[in-house]
């Protein structure tokens, strides 16, 4: 299933991490994990954020998944399913 995954890093863990160097580093760990359709990277309500798009095999891959940004990163995280345009499409020609 596609999912987003949005992590959201606490200002101080983050500003450390990138200080100390681990930034980058944890960082292309997590993503070379989720192998990510689309990675976007901005700053949202004043916190560093990340869109990750990927495809989530079974629902026991969120921890392996959410838990590098929450300890390494000291992240708040969300998981949501999502539709690229064929899925929507997909979606609703079942409608009907």
């Amino acid at each position: 299933m596609r999912v987003l995954l949005k992590a959201q890093l606490d200002t101080e863990k983050g500003n450390e991490i990138i200080r100390n160097g681990t930034m980058e580093k944890g960082m292309q760990a997590a993503l070379e994990r989720l192998n990510p359709e689309a990675a976007y990277f901005t700053a949202e309500n004043g916190c560093r954020t990340a869109f990750i798009f990927f495809d989530l095999a079974d629902s026991s891959d969120i921890p392996k998944s959410a838990e590098p940004f929450f300890m390494e990163m000291g992240a708040k995280v969300t998981i949501v399913p999502v539709m690229n345009r064929e899925d929507l499409a997909k979606g609703l020609s079942a409608l009907g």
